[in-house]
């Protein structure tokens, strides 16, 4: 059988790793494809550079259109990252008739409607493991591995820059500032680490999930997004001391409400596994009605990892090139037909439990305050910790947790006490997440 022919729209750093994996394992990829797969032309911003690594096996340019337009070129392998021009690439392809695998989250959770329909119109493929998770098969396994099963919730650590970050923190005592300087020193975080830091860039992933875990159209504009630049050494060592570690989460769970869409900083249990992952790595914490919990474990980035992922839609796509197009699997997992809208919570609506941590000035009267107020809005103190002034100082830390309770109440709670004269600036306001059935 004729090797299925693949273009390359990059070949930087997963362009790379892909290349050389389909390369290097060349003969076990087509004894599980039934097909060799050829890359065949690549398009590049640097042809000196991309020569001296591939040589003349492949047509090289820097003409990404070339590269979907040429007549020998079926599969369209996007790495470039960025909105534009790839998704105007992505549609072109499509609508020649063309398969599509890329690795760009943020693209598909911004315009993943528009191209997931174009791509069912023309009865074509669009394959993206490699967009979340790096080198972890979370995409396959939500689509197929967990199909039986009604998924319940989904919470993952999606952003090796700030794992890496809040490791550093809680290992070393650094502050957030001297954690991000060795992320960037060490090449994990980018100059401007803005999408990593705030969460934007596990919001896409999280997106993507959202939409295959529950069979709903990509919200990206409606998940909730908070950073971990305003954590403090002060909250890592806090939560250590209750039994907790702080990591950045996202997390999808399905309610009788609606759908929560949510990333941000959260208190997770210790003896939890995923409390327990730390530098760049990532995971994605499962929970299906059939089969419980499963973790999914791995790198989320680099070369390789992402390459693998490629290939492996590679694989998938040139095992199902000449099939039905409705004997394939859907690309949000559910027929299209069937994605429906859900509602999507905001995050006033959310319920869950709290680290709180106040400033507050050292006399009689001043705890009782805080917890009549909180009793006023229905929250329940869970645990309390309160430390001795320095010497000469009259403010000392007071840490709360609290019982879960719906977000609302919490932040009216929360401008009452912030306004009493007691209280010293704003509260740090920490969710929590037991991540248990």
């Amino acid at each position: 059988m004729n090797p299925i022919r693949v273009g390359l729209l990059g070949l930087g750093t997963a362009g790379g790793g892909t290349y050389d994996i389909l390369l290097r394992n060349r003969e076990e990829i087509a004894r599980r494809a039934g097909r060799e797969i050829h890359v065949v032309a690549a398009a590049v911003r640097n042809l000196d550079k991309a020569r001296a690594r591939v040589g003349d096996a492949i047509r090289l340019g820097t003409d990404p259109q070339a590269v979907v337009d040429a007549t020998d070129v079926e599969i369209v392998v996007e790495l470039m990252g960025g909105i534009e021009p790839a998704r105007s690439l992505i549609l072109s392809a499509i609508r020649q008739g063309k398969h599509v695998v890329t690795a760009n989250k943020a693209l598909l959770a911004l315009h993943g409607n528009e191209i997931f329909a174009e791509a069912q119109k023309q009865g074509v493929m669009v394959a993206f493991e490699a967009a979340v998770a790096g080198g972890i098969p979370i995409i396959k396994a939500l689509r197929e591995g967990l199909t039986a099963n009604r998924i319940q919730w989904i919470a993952g650590i999606i952003n090796g820059t700030s794992n890496f970050i809040l490791t550093r923190m809680r290992e070393a005592g650094a502050s957030f500032a001297e954690a991000l300087a060795e992320a960037q020193a060490l090449g994990y975080a980018e100059a401007d680490p803005t999408f990593d830091i705030e969460g934007i860039d596990a919001a896409h992933k999280l997106t993507i999930m959202a939409a295959i875990a529950f069979g709903m159209p990509m919200h990206f504009e409606q998940a909730y997004t908070e950073g971990i630049s305003q954590l403090t050494a002060d909250d890592i060592r806090y939560a250590e001391e209750f039994g907790y570690r702080i990591k950045l989460l996202g997390i999808c769970r399905r309610t009788s409400e609606g759908v929560e869409l949510r990333v941000h900083p959260t208190l997770i249990p210790q003896q939890q596994l995923i409390a327990n992952v730390n530098g760049v790595m990532n995971a994605v914490l499962v929970r299906g009605d059939a089969v419980g919990s499963t973790l999914y474990y791995g790198a989320g980035a680099g070369a390789e990892p992402t390459g693998s992922s490629v290939v492996a839609d590679l694989v998938d796509v040139t095992r199902m090139h000449t099939a039905d197009p409705d004997h394939r699997v859907p690309h949000l997992a559910f027929q299209a037909n069937r994605v429906t809208e859900v509602r999507v919570l905001p995050i006033s609506a959310v319920r869950t439990s709290y680290y709180l941590r106040l400033r507050a000035v050292d006399r009689p009267g001043v705890l009782a305050d805080v917890t009549r107020i909180l009793a006023e809005q229905g929250i329940s103190i869970e645990a309390m910790l309160q430390r001795e002034p320095p010497q000469g100082e009259q403010q000392v830390d007071v840490v709360i947790l609290t019982h879960r309770t719906v977000e609302s109440a919490l932040t009216a709670a929360l401008e009452r006490i912030e306004a009493l004269d007691s209280i010293a600036g704003p509260v740090v306001r920490i969710r929590m997440e037991a991540l248990a059935s």
